[in-house]
This record gives C-alpha cells, structure tokens and sequence, in this order.
C-alpha cells in the first residue's frame, strides 16, 4: 500500500462551501496527485473537546455548526459513510492516550466544506479527531508523529484551519487586504515548513513574537497545523497552494506533505503526457 500524502487545508469562510473560486479549487487540485484513500481523517478546528475523541459512527451527519448564513448552505449535505473499524485503528494508533469513541459528532464545517470540492462523490471513510484543548501546544504536536504511522494504512490526513485566524481584526469590506503582520507570521510559518529542521519551533507559537500573539488569539485554528507538522516524514516534499491572506487577517495558504517517490513518479507522469 502506496505511503499517504498529509494536507494542510486553509478552509476560511463557510461559504467556500458553496463557492468556486481560487481557493476551492486548488483543494481539488492538492488531491489530484494522491491515491485513492481507504479513509480520511480530518482534524478540524471547531472539534474541541475535553479529553480525545474520534467519531465511530456508520453514518456521520453533517453538522451546520455556523448562524447567520444563507439557507442554501445549511442544505448542503456530505453523506460521506464512517468507520467504526478505522475508528478503533486511529485509537489503537494514538496510544497510550485514551480515545473516545464518539457517536454524536459528525462531520462538521471544517471537514465537508473542504472535501465537497476534494472529494465531491463523498464515497470515501470520512472520521475526525477531536482536539483536547486541555493539553500543552506540544501534545498536539505528539498525537501528530503518533498518526503517521497511518499514512502507510491507506488513511489521508487533514488538517483544517488556518494560519493566521484574527476575526476580531478583519476587513470584511476588503478582501483583498493584508494586514502587515499577517502577512510576516503567514511567511514565517511557510520559511520553516520549507525548512523542515525549524517547523519544530511552530508549536510554541506565542514565543515567536506579537506577530504570533496577533495572528492568533485563539488557538482553535492553529491547533490542527501541529498535527500535520507532527505527521511529516523528514522525506516528505512540501507543496504550498494559494499562501495568501484575505480580509487584513484570515490566511488561506493550504499545502501537502508527499512522499517523495510518490511526488517523482506524478511529475514523470506528467511529463510524459
């Protein structure tokens, strides 16, 4: 079994659900290179719990986990089935840290409005992991380099927030704006992911200065970063997508995590063709 690519999804506004436009499409692209996954497993910035849990469920619901938005957008439905069996394998997986099996989440935002466009037939395994937020920045890491051992199981790996995530300060009326120090942290977290030997220093991100401190008052959207980072093989290839911020502070820089081989046949495939 082929070695899974690790995404790291930018996922913004709710309403890239229903869009099309730069940034849903290139979801679909980041997928276009990776085979076809036993199951997916999503780690989202809006699952936050006490403690960890995974959902093992036949059949996830779609939760609408948002208020003031178009009816069209609590329509959408991503009948995607789940997996108690793979649940039990992520457990297994995460160990010695205990796992819930949860079978009241679903699939919420954060994941469906992602995989509509990766993965629209919505036929494949979809689980997500919860985010204990009572543990250190470095926990998050850890749980990360204990689901990389999935990755050679067939499962893909996702990561859902984003980098810099200030409501507080966005510019709805520009979206075209960038605020001055969303764009240094956004290029600061991008230089050490390319790096590789500094991606380590991402997790105690509110040592990194005010830059760090502003782009994110919350960690709700960060978190997920940690598990990627922590899910990276020192042979991966790194492909960024659409690193640009939106609205003063909202970054939508989206990338990959490939195994290298992998990456050196798609590009030899491509040449050929």
């Amino acid at each position: 079994m082929q070695r899974m690519p690790v995404l790291f999804i930018g996922h913004g506004n709710p309403m890239n659900a229903l869009d099309d436009n730069v940034f849903t499409r290139s979801w679909a692209t980041l997928v276009d290179e990776v085979p076809i996954p036993r199951a997916i497993l999503v780690i989202s910035g809006h699952w936050l719990t006490r403690g960890v849990a995974v959902t093992a469920m036949e059949q996830p619901r779609t939760i609408h986990d948002f208020g003031a938005f178009p009816r069209a957008l609590f329509e959408v439905q991503y009948p995607a089935p789940g997996s108690p069996e793979i649940a039990r394998e992520i457990a297994q997986a995460l160990a010695p840290a205990s796992v819930k099996m949860d079978l009241t989440w679903g699939l919420d935002h954060g994941a469906w409005s992602v995989l509509v466009h990766a993965y629209p037939n919505a036929q494949i395994p979809v689980l997500q992991l919860s985010i204990d937020v009572t543990q250190p920045l470095a926990y998050h890491y850890e749980m990360g380099q204990r689901l990389r051992a999935l990755r050679d199981c067939g499962i893909l790996i996702i990561g859902s927030g984003n980098v810099v995530h200030n409501l507080g300060a966005m510019d709805w009326s520009r979206p075209e704006r960038v605020f001055d120090w969303a764009e240094r942290f956004q290029s600061l977290v991008r230089q050490s992911i390319e790096d590789g030997a500094e991606q380590r220093k991402l997790v105690d991100f509110p040592k990194l200065g005010l830059d760090a401190q502003r782009s994110i008052p919350s960690a709700d959207h960060y978190l997920p970063l940690l598990y990627v980072l922590g899910s990276r093989d020192a042979s991966d290839t790194v492909a960024f997508s659409t690193p640009v911020c939106i609205h003063g502070s909202l970054s939508m820089l989206s990338f990959s995590f490939t195994p290298t081989k992998q990456r050196a046949v798609a590009e030899s495939d491509a040449i050929m063709a």
